[in-house]
């Protein structure tokens, strides 16, 4: 019998869940209705049992998904870290891409429950326990990025592969809380957007990858331009135009 002082779970902050058949939800489904809890309430006030009641779950059922009520709001984490390695799993051609396009599969799930995502953050921030946890998620991304790398690039220095791993992560955080963060919508980046960021990044540590693509164009289209460095941008944008235009015979 469930608790009637039990508070029904807010869903997008506002509409009451329906209870669900005990065992019934998803552990980022119970961690969704957990953060509208910690939302409503704050973190401190809402108990496991609580969130249990809400989510429509037995409090044993709580306990095998989740080790503590830190644990439950971070559960889509787990749960991305488990598709990254399914995609790892799968044979890649370039290993350096296949971890860019992993980070931007995170990105694209976060961006599609941008709310939830954002109440959450709010959350991390005015809670230290839960700074130190989220701290140790991102770890976890770079450790998995950086062991696949290693795995499948064996004749790559280790540094480099745990650089790599570090610069795709640095940077997928910084554009991620970008968007949760901001308020204009149009200046944000979507998940093209940030494989194009990550992009850069592979070619910055991927220099053979970069040459193979520079060696493709013949080098009797390439053009070559010195100029002095007191020389005018209109100067130096009108001469390469007049040297492709005409060019000499």
């Amino acid at each position: 019998m469930s608790d009637p002082s039990a508070p029904t779970a807010p869903n997008d902050f506002g509409r009451s869940a329906s209870p669900r058949p005990t065992d019934a939800r998803s552990r980022v489904a119970v961690a969704d209705i957990a953060v509208g809890l910690f939302h409503a309430q704050g973190y401190e006030a809402t108990s496991t049992t609580q969130i249990a009641a809400a989510a429509g779950v037995s409090r044993s059922t709580f306990f095998r998904q989740f080790r503590s009520k830190d644990d439950v709001i971070f559960a889509d984490h787990d749960e991305l870290l488990e598709q990254i390695d399914d995609y790892f799993a799968a044979a890649h051609p370039d290993p350096w891409l296949a971890v860019c396009e992993a980070a931007t599969l995170v990105f694209e799930r976060f961006r599609e429950r941008l709310e939830i995502v954002r109440a959450r953050d709010l959350l991390v921030r005015q809670t230290s326990v839960l700074r130190d946890r989220e701290t140790v998620m991102v770890s976890r991304y770079e450790k998995t990025f950086s062991s696949y790398l290693r795995r499948s690039l064996p004749e790559v220095d280790p540094v480099i592969a745990i650089q790599f791993a570090a610069a795709v992560t640095a940077t997928h955080n910084f554009e991620l809380r970008h968007m949760i963060r901001g308020s204009d919508s149009s200046k944000l980046l979507d998940a093209a957007g940030l494989a194009a960021e990550l992009h850069a990044v592979r070619h910055r540590f991927d220099p053979a990858g970069a040459t193979v693509e520079a060696t493709a164009t013949p080098a009797s289209e390439l053009l070559v331009a010195v100029f002095p460095a007191s020389a005018l941008p209109e100067d130096v944008a009108r001469a390469i135009e007049n040297r492709l235009r005409f060019p000499a015979t």
